[in-house]
């Protein structure tokens, strides 16, 4: 095996949403992905497949050394392995790029440099604060607050940023704030200078306090809990955060959601939430895989001509069964034509549509197995009908279309299985209160968060995504605080935004 090859990208400054599209490319393409502390782990969803190893770096986990993080980076590329380096912010901005960058070059190592968006850019973005203005600030500085340990003296020309003509953005300067503010109003800065001291920017916890120069080191001790990540932006721009903030307007800002759809469902429903402000957990109640028995499956594919109608129960149905189906030697897409089709939910027709190019014939208003039975029915009386389905579920569709004279079979596409324990963060995050909506697509995730969280989910307010999840979920003893209807993914969180 040859050697591999280094990407380094810039993670951007927290929001998953501002990492570029070069970086998820990148992302996608490798075996590893060394991240730091301060790269959103959302982000490792874009390398599924890969190895992730969180090098600690000014996160919560070991702080690996800098030789060490190379020398993990250089172990695994000459391996053989396409590595991500995934760094906070932008590579080239704070970053201790560059002493990567040489032990690259000098084992013979093809890297990438991939950019992202640097804290100072999102903050003023995100805070309402443009760090450049024409008629204020024409120019910006970007200063480091924590210079190498060991220097003699500083590098910084104190003076000259004292009298600087424009914007100074201090990164990693918390622990330094006195050092670095009494350097520049002893160099001449007026300590009624306006500063801004911007938090986790970006994320929907991000926390900005307005002062004085002369105030900004009062605010970051450690009875503050004001604590990394933080930049402070230094100027007259700070005056216009209130002006044009847009991040607090947004509807659910400051409200945090647990959304507990299996991983690969997860961001269809987080990601709006997200665009909406609200502070998004992701932590599966249920795993779906495929069955580990083919046997029915394969039965139902060579009798597949039988069917006089097709119903699909939900997406991961279209994706199992199809998979399966397609893979078969004499697959021909042709095989349908002729069957009626039906799916419970636009999303799965859609989904048939997208990946398959074949057209429902129907699909019941409110999304039910109900509404669905209703409508089929009296035209599949002594009709043999193929449902595919999950190994969990419930059998109303079944049984209602075999009550009016349908000849049913079932068979399992996928399994749905729990998640084993829940992760003991969120559960303390719940009981303290700090969770408000728990959402809740199915009765399997609503049986799997009841074994999980135990009463905890008592404080939380629950959305459910239809009338039978609520009974589930009614059934361990919670209340509901809202509702889809119709029973679709825009629609919960439309209830919830009423509610």
């Amino acid at each position: 095996m040859g050697i591999g090859r280094v990407f380094l990208i810039g993670a951007g400054p927290g929001d998953p949403g501002l990492l570029t599209l070069r970086g998820a490319d990148r992302l996608g393409k490798a075996d590893v992905v060394l991240y730091d502390g301060l790269s959103n782990v959302d982000l490792l969803a874009h390398a599924p497949h890969a190895e992730h190893i969180c090098v600690g770096k000014h996160g919560q986990s070991r702080i690996w050394k800098q030789p060490e993080i190379i020398a993990e980076m250089l172990a695994h590329a000459v391996a053989g392995k396409t590595v991500a380096r995934l760094k906070g912010g932008d590579p080239a901005v704070f970053a201790r790029t560059s002493e990567e960058v040489d032990a690259l070059r000098e084992a013979e190592i093809d890297f990438e440099i991939v950019p992202g968006i640097t804290a100072a850019l999102a903050a003023g973005s995100f805070a309402g604060i443009p760090i450049t203005h024409r008629r204020l600030a024409s120019a910006v500085a970007l200063v480091t607050g924590h210079e190498e340990p060991g220097k003699v003296e500083s590098a910084l020309d104190w003076q000259a940023l004292a009298n600087f003509p424009g914007t100074l953005v201090v990164y990693m300067g918390v622990t330094t704030a006195q050092a670095w503010t009494n350097s520049l109003i002893q160099a001449g800065k007026d300590p009624a200078t306006s500063a801004a001291i911007i938090r986790r920017c970006s994320l929907p916890d991000q926390q900005a306090i307005h002062c004085r120069l002369d105030e900004v080191a009062g605010h970051l001790t450690p009875a503050s809990k004001f604590r990394p990540p933080v930049i402070t932006i230094i100027g007259p721009v700070t005056e216009l955060a209130e002006s044009m903030d847009w991040v607090t307007r947004r509807p659910l800002h400051g409200q945090t959601v647990l959304v507990t759809r299996p991983i690969d469902k997860a961001e269809s429903l987080a990601g709006p939430l997200r665009d909406l402000g609200a502070h998004v957990l992701v932590h599966p109640a249920i795993k779906t895989g495929p069955v580990k028995d083919r046997t029915e499956l394969q039965q139902v594919t060579d009798r597949f001509d039988e069917f006089d109608a097709v119903i699909f129960c939900s997406e991961n149905g279209v994706r199992y069964f199809m998979d399966h189906f397609t893979q078969q030697s004499n697959a021909d897409i042709r095989s349908f034509a002729g069957k009626l089709i039906g799916c419970i939910g636009s999303k799965t027709a859609n989904r048939l549509f997208q990946d398959y190019h074949l057209r429902t014939d129907v699909v019941p208003q409110d999304f039910s197995a109900e509404s669905l039975a209703d409508a089929i029915a009296d035209e599949l009386a002594g009709k043999q009908v193929l449902v595919i389905r999950a190994s969990r579920g419930a059998d109303t569709l079944p049984v209602l279309l075999t009550q009016s004279g349908a000849i049913v079979h079932q068979v399992i596409a996928y399994e749905n299985s729990d998640v084993e324990k829940a992760d003991p963060a969120v559960i303390d995050s719940m009981r303290d209160g700090n969770i408000d909506w728990t959402t809740i697509t199915s009765s399997a995730t609503a049986e799997s968060l009841s074994r999980m969280f135990g009463d905890a989910l008592t404080k939380t307010k629950i959305a459910s995504l239809s009338p039978i999840t609520s009974t589930a979920v009614r059934k361990a003893g919670l209340e509901i605080s809202a509702e889809a209807n119709p029973y679709t993914i825009d629609s919960l969180i439309e209830q919830i935004l009423k509610s």
